[in-house]
């Protein structure tokens, strides 16, 4: 039996594979694929016939936004689709289950920062739409948490170089990981942004790697053939108001 109840989708993804390393969410539901593919609704129908479960943190995605550029169809069947699929698995349960979805800054307007819970959106590639979808199946349950976010890995990081004209409120992966504890345990129930100060790319990185080399937007994207955000910082009131309660 286990103990918390927690199902993880994901769990053996980038940042499912560093949630489920936090002793909070060790003793969770982390089925493989071949057990609970959210493309398959059968196996999802299931997995939840077997297993006792109160609260899923939905982290299975195709996050690449290159990827999702070139395989939309793959993007949609797996970011959008699939989150229906386990929303309507959810909607079928006696219990009322929490759900969080973990989302991304994405959604917010390319370039208009201070982005807040309540204000405007505006998705910019494929990958931000998909999440931007999955969002509104989300928004169909009675107890749901959105977490919009952006998230680096210290001990894995992606490139050589990072923009020094690029600002977001990025954080941490272990920083957000104590955060789904806290939203697990909290009552939490609607949309929050959850990140760190607004800083450039590149400031956020030197601190953990003092080698890393600066850039420009420029230079990241003269070769995309999709948009990325120059500013995608978070107003993050929200959150400083739930840890002080």
């Amino acid at each position: 039996m286990r103990k918390n109840k927690i199902l993880i989708t994901g769990s053996s993804g980038k940042f499912g594979s560093k949630l489920i390393k936090n002793k909070f969410f060790a003793n969770s539901y982390q089925p493989a694929r071949e057990l609970l593919d959210i493309t398959k609704i059968v196996t999802i129908k299931n997995f939840f016939k077997k297993n006792e479960i109160s609260k899923v943190i939905h982290v299975a995605a195709i996050s690449n936004m290159n990827e999702c550029e070139l395989n939309p169809h793959k993007a949609i069947k797996t970011n959008v689709d699939g989150t229906l699929n386990l929303v309507n698995v959810v909607k079928t349960q006696k219990k009322n289950i929490k759900f969080i979805y973990i989302s991304t800054d994405g959604v917010y307007p390319v370039n208009k920062g201070n982005n807040h819970e309540d204000g405007e959106l505006g998705p910019y590639n494929v990958y931000c739409w998909t999440k931007f979808c999955a969002e509104n199946i989300v928004k169909s349950l009675k107890n749901f948490v959105i977490i919009r976010t952006r998230f680096f890995d210290k001990d894995n990081l992606k490139f050589t170089a990072y923009a020094d004209d690029i600002f977001t409120s990025s954080i941490e992966v272990s920083k957000l990981v104590s955060w789904i504890e806290i939203l697990c345990k909290k009552n939490f129930k609607g949309i929050i942004n959850i990140g760190d100060k607004k800083e450039s790319s590149f400031n956020k990185i030197k601190i953990f790697n003092k080698y890393i080399k600066s850039c420009k937007y420029s230079d990241i994207t003269k070769d995309l053939k999709y948009q990325i955000a120059k500013d995608a910082s978070l107003n993050l009131s929200k959150m400083r108001k739930l840890i002080n309660n």
